[in-house]
């Protein structure tokens, strides 16, 4: 499973989501190849799932992903229960 966390530059708030989404998959033995990018670029990569915010989510066209989003970049608790259906896959 190939997992996307996407802000809109692709460095910052994407790489923090990024670490917490490997850290909550990791503590339910879920393995995937988790990455981080911008938005742009989220549109053409290939993935099973796309993580982002609701105004960036709008503006992504991927025809090959889920997109998910997110309310809290920070929250473990909250992102964990906004990503809850990858945790079924």
């Amino acid at each position: 499973m190939k997992i996307l966390c996407v802000c809109g530059l692709g460095q910052g708030s994407s790489l923090i989501l990024r670490m917490n989404v490997e850290d909550l998959l990791k503590s339910r033995g879920i393995s995937a190849d988790v990455d981080n990018t911008d938005a742009s670029s989220a549109s053409f990569e290939r993935c099973d799932y796309i993580i982002t915010s609701n105004e960036i989510a709008e503006n992504i066209k991927n025809p090959t992903a889920k997109i998910i989003t997110v309310s809290n970049y920070f929250n473990k608790t909250i992102i964990e229960k906004e990503i809850g259906e990858i945790f079924k896959s």
